[in-house]
């Protein structure tokens, strides 16, 4: 078996198994596409996997007998992309067709498979959540304020104070009222402060007081905003000190105002190019060169389609061959009687 994702895909609106599938390929041909046919939904079909299965013929004989099929429109192999960004690889599959499919059969169904990945996946159903009423029961009708409710009806209607008289005076309050909430702390100092206020702990000379640090936070904030690391700050300020420094927070003033980097794009900024379309593109059955499927014929290029053009029109005759090789065979054995007579 392949890999999740890659391996033999069979086409749909195939008729059923017969004795006469294959009937009309030659021996080899028929060998080797009614293994194929019996093989499972994801199994490797490369021709070395293939040639491993099989224990009449070798890599080399499956080649050939894999094109022959493709030629008989049995199957194409297909690449396609799997994945988005930098997690995108290629998944190589082979699409088999028990019936066979002519070259405008495999082009529709091949743009309708690559219509499918531009589309993509359909997002999964997400189960209703709890307090969604069940769609085959009815929702339950409102009731009659004015009717008397029974004993099982769990509604509590809405109480409403009385209004009171204009002159009547306010009720005192309760005394066992809830406590108010408590307030949410105040937040901590800032992480450009806190990176200001260390600096007198990695350099004595640059011991910064409370006021200073306050005066100095915001531009410190804008290295921060601008992708760098607190590391970097803090080296940056107290990289190549002078001897002494009499007046430290105008030092820091100075050196994050002429040592301000740069502003960087950010990482998760979506580029000014549409990201390429996710493309079916199909594979040479022979030498596996991609393209699409109407430069492809009978899955194969031109120069294979070519090579396996001459290849069937010059297929020897095993049997013409047999018969010379007995006569060449009783020449020689001919003339060595003529030599040892000399």
């Amino acid at each position: 078996m392949a890999n999740p994702g890659y391996g033999k895909r069979s086409a749909p609106d195939q008729r059923p198994r017969s004795p006469q599938d294959f009937a009309l390929l030659p021996v080899r041909e028929r060998y080797v596409a009614g293994f194929i046919d019996h093989l499972p939904e994801g199994a490797a079909m490369s021709v070395k996997q293939l040639a491993k299965q099989v224990p009449l013929y070798g890599q080399q004989a499956i080649g050939s007998a894999l094109d022959a099929l493709s030629v008989a429109g049995h199957l194409r192999r297909v690449r396609c992309a799997v994945g988005a960004g930098k997690e995108m690889r290629w998944a190589f599959r082979t699409f088999w067709s028990r019936t066979a499919r002519d070259n405008e059969w495999w082009n529709t169904y091949l743009a309708a498979e690559n219509t499918a990945q531009e589309a993509g996946p359909a997002p999964e159903t997400a189960p209703p959540p709890p307090w969604v009423p069940d769609e085959e029961s009815p929702p339950p009708a409102p009731e009659d304020p004015g009717t008397e409710q029974g004993p099982e009806a769990t509604a509590v209607p809405q109480q409403r104070t009385p209004d009171q008289a204009p002159d009547a005076e306010p009720a005192p309050p309760a005394t066992d009222t809830a406590p108010a909430a408590p307030q949410a702390p105040e937040a901590g100092p800032s992480t450009a402060y806190l990176a200001l206020a260390r600096l007198g702990l990695q350099d004595r000379r640059l011991t910064l007081s409370a006021h200073d640090c306050t005066a100095l936070e915001a531009q410190a904030a804008q290295w921060l905003a601008r992708g760098v690391s607190v590391d970097h700050l803090t080296s940056a300020l107290t990289a190549g000190l002078p001897a002494e420094i009499g007046y430290p927070a105008g030092f820091v003033r100075r050196r994050l105002t002429d040592k301000m980097p740069p502003r960087l794009p950010a990482e998760n900024t979506a580029p000014d190019t549409p990201a390429p379309a996710r493309r079916v593109l199909m594979e040479c059955t022979d030498c596996g060169r991609p393209g699409q499927p109407e430069a492809l014929p009978d899955g194969l290029c031109r120069p294979c389609r070519e090579t396996h053009s001459q290849g069937t029109a010059e297929t020897p005759d095993h049997t013409t061959e047999g018969i010379e090789a007995a006569d060449i065979k009783a020449h020689m054995t001919n003339l060595r009687d003529l030599l040892k007579t000399v």
